[in-house]
């Protein structure tokens, strides 16, 4: 079945996406159905946003990108932001440019994905918006968190004396991806030909389905250590590192043999 988007209008789609959708946070007041959402934060918090932008063809590629992954990974990297700045996520806002390609259940399987992020990192949506599109699919997605104010983590606090530290490992993401563009190539070359990708589950799930480390900040604060310098390495390590040393005023040392590298 498929329906078109322009059957609902712009209105209807955004009440049927967001039909359902229960606020959990305390610091989440009032969300979709208003011209703005209405947010309350303790005044001993610092409040934290971040915005990525993913275009179709620059970003992800839908030749083997199914929309409910998408939706997770568009929520789970911008709470990875919040995180690399020893914080917690609480709500999104999710903006969405669509071409007439996009079907209703098209959206419903990307919100579903989305949705499901959200439940498991315990981030409310409060917000967003639709309009059409010429050329495909983009996303925007803004993210709000919160962290204790004496405890908010930015990129220049590093010190020469400092450990590098590494929070998991490298390159399955990478080698996801290559996979997939792989078995891409093969398919335009032969349309009866099945992707191969027994053994490989573990690469595909670190590219189409990414976590955000929420495990490490709470480990941190358990262990009651706030770090000098700290951001997540969606873009490589070497880039990231430049970023903090830049910022920093700093150099760094890295040993390869110390790099955890997945070998998969």
């Amino acid at each position: 079945m498929r329906t078109e988007i322009a059957t609902l209008g712009e209105f209807g789609l955004i009440k049927h996406l967001t039909e359902g959708i229960k606020l959990e946070n305390e610091s989440s007041k009032y969300g979709v159905g208003d011209d703005a959402a209405v947010l309350s934060y303790p005044a001993d918090k610092q409040v934290l946003v971040t915005t990525d932008l993913l275009m179709e063809g620059v970003h992800f590629d839908l030749t083997y990108t199914p929309l409910k992954h998408l939706g997770y990974k568009s929520a789970v990297v911008n709470f990875s932001d919040i995180y690399a700045m020893n914080g917690t996520p609480k709500q999104i806002t999710a903006s969405l440019a669509l071409s007439k390609r996009f079907s209703v259940e098209d959206m419903d399987e990307f919100y579903s994905g989305l949705r499901l992020a959200c439940q498991q990192y315990k981030v409310d949506i409060v917000g967003g918006d639709t309009t059409s599109s010429l050329t495909g699919f983009a996303i925007s997605i803004t993210c709000i968190g919160e962290a204790d104010k004496d405890k908010v983590v930015y990129r220049n606090g590093a010190k020469d004396t400092d450990l590098i530290c590494v929070s998991g490992d490298l390159g399955a993401a990478y080698m996801g991806l290559q996979l997939l563009e792989r078995e891409k190539a093969v398919f335009k070359g032969e349309q009866d030909a099945q992707p191969d990708f027994s053994g490989k589950e573990y690469l595909l799930e670190r590219q189409l389905k990414p976590e955000a480390r929420k495990d490490i900040i709470e480990k941190l604060s358990a262990a009651n250590i706030v770090p000098t310098s700290m951001m997540d390495i969606s873009d490589g390590l070497s880039s990231e590192l430049l970023h903090i040393c830049t910022q920093s005023k700093a150099g760094c040392r890295v040993y390869e043999e110390h790099i955890p590298i997945d070998y998969q």
